[in-house]
């Protein structure tokens, strides 16, 4: 029996097993209590970029906590901060020129909602709205579930989450109806802004769409004077094949958001970038104007010394060049499912693979999801379907031989749940 009082996430403690402790990591595995080595194939729960305790990451962390613990970072600055924001505005997409710090996605989501409502407030303009994509998620507070995807996650909820307005998911065939819906919003005047998962949404199903539609809704938010929120929470930090996926589209948002892997996932840090122009809108020697937010924990010193390790790996290490082999295993192995009656919806972002496993009953609540998952823990595999939606977002460390193994197992495994199935 299992005495922990510990509550999980996403867990219904009612239907699963006594969690196995993991004691120790390193590189692309986890190693449980029983000494089993599994392929952490999701980068637990997609934080890890370059690998478990990576040596960089590790060492700055160390040598951070000789000097720093926790700063009030509304009193003063430190050293790891401004080299972080500094850091990252230097690879940010060009145009976004201020950094403030969070300690998750979801609060980093939170903050660029009140900037944008706040640019406009402070400015007389009277623009309240949020326009989000169908099958979105942005993460778990207040305001972030009320962007996202209204279903089981949150109806219990229900009466504390506020409106918004829903542009369909971009399927091909329908971008332009998708942009058209855009417009017609755009033109009532009281858009705020858009809150967008560029090319990917990531919890909603692992759904791809077009570079293209990104930059032809960024166009119509410029065009209406309407922000543009990327949620690069998930998306950023190569994980689209590029540094951030606004990239692939060619554009700078006016809000970007980053989280899981500023740190390499050593540790908890979210930063929301913005424009001169909505930092300016909060200028002013009128108090009432300042912007309103903050955590105990913001920019943590020994968080901020982790990510600014975290840069350095990206600038003295191959990260691209391990990121373009990844890519091309998914291709070649995702190809072996090509015309698999099994599945259905194969698809690939950078180091993104997934593909919807063809089980009579879909969506997040599938039973096929924890039998899939417990049969891959078997097979020496970290791999969590998102219900019937099976996908693979590896740390860069990961050997293609590694890779194959979770392609081997997905075979295996979709035959046995869904042999069952039938």
């Amino acid at each position: 029996m299992n005495h922990s009082a510990v509550w999980h996430p996403f867990t219904q403690h009612a239907l699963e097993p006594p969690m196995k402790r993991i004691t120790a990591t390193e590189g692309a595995y986890l190693i449980d209590e029983d000494g089993n080595r599994l392929l952490d194939a999701i980068s637990s729960w997609w934080v890890i970029t370059h690998g478990h305790r990576h040596p960089r990451i590790m060492e700055a962390i160390r040598t951070a906590t000789e000097t720093y613990d926790q700063i009030i970072f509304a009193e003063f600055t430190h050293e790891p901060a401004e080299r972080l924001a500094a850091g990252l505005i230097d690879i940010a997409p060009p145009g976004l020129r201020h950094v403030f710090y969070s300690d998750s996605g979801s609060t980093s989501v939170e903050v660029a909602i009140k900037m944008a409502l706040g640019y406009f407030h402070n400015r007389g303009e009277v623009r309240n709205r949020i326009v989000v994509m169908e099958g979105s998620y942005h993460g778990d507070t207040i305001g972030t579930m009320s962007a996202g995807e209204r279903g089981v996650f949150n109806s219990a909820y229900e009466p504390l989450l506020f409106g918004v307005d829903r542009l369909l998911f971009p399927e091909p065939g329908r971008e332009q109806e998708v942009l058209d819906r855009f417009e017609a919003l755009c033109r009532t005047g009281g858009i705020a802004a858009l809150l967008i998962e560029p090319l990917i949404l990531g919890a909603g199903g692992m759904k791809i769409y077009a570079a293209s539609v990104l930059a032809g809704l960024q166009q119509i938010a410029a065009r209406h004077g309407c922000l543009l929120i990327a949620d690069e929470v998930m998306t950023g930090w190569g994980r689209t094949g590029t540094m951030f996926a606004c990239e692939q589209a060619g554009i700078t948002p006016d809000i970007l958001c980053t989280s899981k892997g500023l740190t390499g996932g050593a540790l908890p840090l979210a930063a929301t970038l913005a424009t001169a122009e909505i930092f300016e809108a909060h200028l002013s020697s009128d108090r009432r104007k300042t912007f309103f937010h903050s955590s105990s924990y913001t920019a943590n010193p020994i968080a901020c010394a982790a990510a600014v390790a975290n840069l350095e790996v990206w600038r003295s290490e191959p990260v691209f060049e391990r990121i373009r082999a990844i890519e091309e295993t998914h291709r070649q192995q995702l190809a072996r499912f090509e015309g698999d009656m099994r599945f259905t919806r194969i698809r690939q972002a950078g180091t993104i693979a997934a593909l919807d496993a063809a089980v009579p009953a879909g969506g997040y609540l599938a039973e096929a999801g924890p039998r899939m998952r417990r049969l891959f823990r078997e097979r020496g595999l970290l791999i969590r379907p998102l219900g019937n939606v099976l996908y693979l977002m590896p740390p860069y460390c990961v050997t293609g031989q590694e890779l194959t193994r979770a392609y081997d197992a997905i075979d295996e495994v979709a035959s046995l749940v869904l042999d069952r199935d039938r």
